[in-house]
């Protein structure tokens, strides 16, 4: 009976104890909100120094649960405030406004908060996170005067650590909006998620390099990322990005950059049309920081994987035919940037690339191909520091031209020259002549009907006035047919030319003979003004392939004078024709009246 006695009022005390606990918890929950929406308000206040307000509906605290969630919560920027600093130059370059459908914090601990003072927290989520961020590149460095102490220093009188188990910021929408240019850019982020793990500040870790932001890994997600360029041309697509700060690796996962159809492009533009596609992209050692802050690009290595970039020059021309292309060299384009760029590192692996031009007199288009094209580009920057150290960048590139022959180039470019200085040597490797005849009927109206290269060597050095080098092109049993527009075939021969080509003109080997001394040739190529980067190489490379076949600068005199005096003696033909048909007419006539 005693024992029976016991068990009930054991009973009845632990009845009492929780409904105390329930009836405290109603009372905290009834009477707390006010009080923490009061305290919030005020820390993010002083903490932005009067920059930013939070607001929120409503905030519930779960004891039993260690459970805190807030409601409809908002944070906004006072534009007054930040139009003052912005007059002060001290306004910071993001602007952020946040509005959070729920709050909650999970696995709270007050017990050790209150014996221990120690903030623990199990995991924190945020739900449908609306992001609205605004970036103005008002300074390139930190123009505030910061509170030197660590948090752990700021926090040390009243807690010994705080500690977050896992941060979720699950299908965020975000909108940002870049002022740093010509024009407004605005990108839309939907399908996006954050994580974080392991927040810990303690004497420990305020010295921890190995975390960032306290945390010892932060995951940034985007998923089916599309958008348009703002001239309308280009649609462009990324599949998967993924940002992790544990090992500062920045990866991309298909990327596209598709343009309009042709006819609509050329329509509307003089610009050169591309078609760009990349399956994987990686970025390593990249600072994220130094990006979200400063807009700079800055990593130790980006590792180029799998793709094609498909370039189709403009049948219009240029919108003004005798503009000054110098700012197409890439190193005169890379210093053009007004992002600050530095990256120790870029490899390509497998890249297709194609060009492809119109011709109007052949009424045909013709492509060049380099296929899986490799490379590694080296101190590719327009950094000062880093240029102050070292202004070369260096290009190494293996492909295969035409998908046939291998072509190994090395390109040394000057990033600080005023004249764009720059260098390439290389060759390429045995391969049938005939498989450059997809570029050179359309455009040149030649067919190579046989030979074969059995190696093109070249060495030159140059700027964006004059490039001068050495080039030797080893080949034998060459031979064309030279080719005109026709209505019916597209192209067809022309005998005469062609004859007089191959018998007169053309060298068909080059040595001459087994165990002679090939021919090599200096070139020498003044740029006009109008000419870009690759046709500036391309045409120094021809004006040393074209004597090695044959086409020396006598022999082009020789059929340049030729081709006048035919046309000439045409022309003479053609009024011969014409006065003996007006003969012809005129004896016509009087007859018609002596009848």
């Amino acid at each position: 009976m005693a024992l029976r006695r016991h068990h009930k009022i054991g009973a009845a005390i632990l009845l009492t104890i929780a409904a105390l606990v329930l009836i405290l918890s109603f009372f905290i929950n009834r009477y707390w909100s006010p009080v923490l929406a009061m305290r919030v308000k005020s820390v993010v206040l002083s903490s932005s120094d009067s920059l930013y307000n939070v607001d929120f509906s409503d905030a519930e605290l779960h004891v039993l649960k260690g459970q805190l969630i807030f409601y409809n919560i908002t944070l906004k920027p006072d534009t007054a405030v930040f139009n003052r600093r912005k007059k002060q130059n001290i306004a910071p370059n993001n602007l952020v406004e946040l509005h959070l459908r729920r709050l909650i914090l999970n696995n709270i601990h007050p017990l050790q908060l209150y014996f221990h003072h120690k903030l623990n927290i199990g995991e924190i989520i945020l739900s449908s996170p609306e992001l609205n961020v605004s970036y103005q590149l008002n300074h390139t460095r930190d123009t505030v005067i910061k509170d030197r102490r660590t948090p752990w220093e700021m926090i040390s009188k009243s807690l010994k650590s705080i500690r977050i188990g896992a941060i979720y910021l699950n299908d965020v929408k975000l909108k940002y909006r870049d002022y740093s240019g010509n024009k407004v850019a605005i990108s839309e982020l939907k399908e996006m998620n954050l994580s974080a793990s392991d927040l810990l500040i303690d004497s420990a870790t305020q010295t921890d390099k190995s975390r960032q932001l306290y945390c010892k890994e932060i995951v940034f997600e985007v998923n089916n990322y599309t958008g348009q360029t703002p001239n309308g041309l280009y649609t462009y697509k990324i599949n998967h990005l993924k940002l992790s700060t544990l090992t500062s690796q920045l990866n991309v996962e298909g990327f596209r950059l598709t343009p309009i159809k042709a006819n609509d492009f050329f329509n509307k533009s003089h610009q050169t049309r591309y078609d760009l596609g990349i399956d994987t992209i990686q970025l390593n050692h990249f600072d994220y920081l130094g990006y979200h802050k400063y807009r700079k690009v800055s990593a130790s290595k980006i590792m180029v994987k799998g793709g094609m970039l498909s370039v189709f020059s403009n049948p219009k021309g240029a919108k003004d035919p005798d503009a000054d292309k110098t700012k197409s060299f890439p190193n005169v384009a890379l210093s053009s940037f007004t992002t600050d760029i530095k990256v120790d590192t870029i490899q390509i692996k497998r890249y297709n690339i194609a060009y492809s031009e119109f011709n109007k007199k052949s009424n045909q288009t013709g492509t060049i191909t380099f296929n899986n094209t490799t490379g590694t580009a080296l101190n590719v920057t327009n950094n000062k520091d880093a240029l102050a150290k070292n202004n070369i960048s260096t290009i190494y590139l293996n492909s295969y031209f035409m998908n046939r022959g291998r072509l190994n180039v090395l390109f040394n470019f000057n990033l600080t020259d005023k004249d764009a200085a720059f260098s390439y040597k290389g060759n390429l490797g045995p391969m049938k002549l005939t498989d450059i005849n997809p570029a050179t009927m359309p455009l040149a109206m030649v067919k190579i009907t046989s030979g074969t290269i059995k190696d093109l060597s070249f060495d030159i050095k140059g700027s964006s006035k004059i490039s001068k080098g050495h080039l030797a092109l080893l080949y034998n049993d060459l031979k064309v047919k030279l080719l005109k527009p026709d209505s019916t075939y597209g192209l067809k021969s022309k005998i005469i030319e062609t004859f007089y080509a191959n018998l007169f003109i053309l060298k068909h080997d080059n040595p001459d003979k087994i165990g002679g001394a090939p021919r090599t040739f200096n070139v020498t190529f003044v740029r006009p003004d109008n000419f870009p980067f690759f046709k500036t190489v391309w045409q120094t490379l021809f004006s040393g392939i074209k004597p090695s076949a044959g086409l020396d600068k006598k022999t082009i005199e020789a059929i340049a004078a030729m081709k006048n005096n035919n046309a000439q003696k045409k022309q003479e033909r053609l009024t011969k024709k014409a006065l003996r048909q007006q003969r012809r007419a005129e004896k016509q006539r009087e007859k018609e009246l002596q009848q």
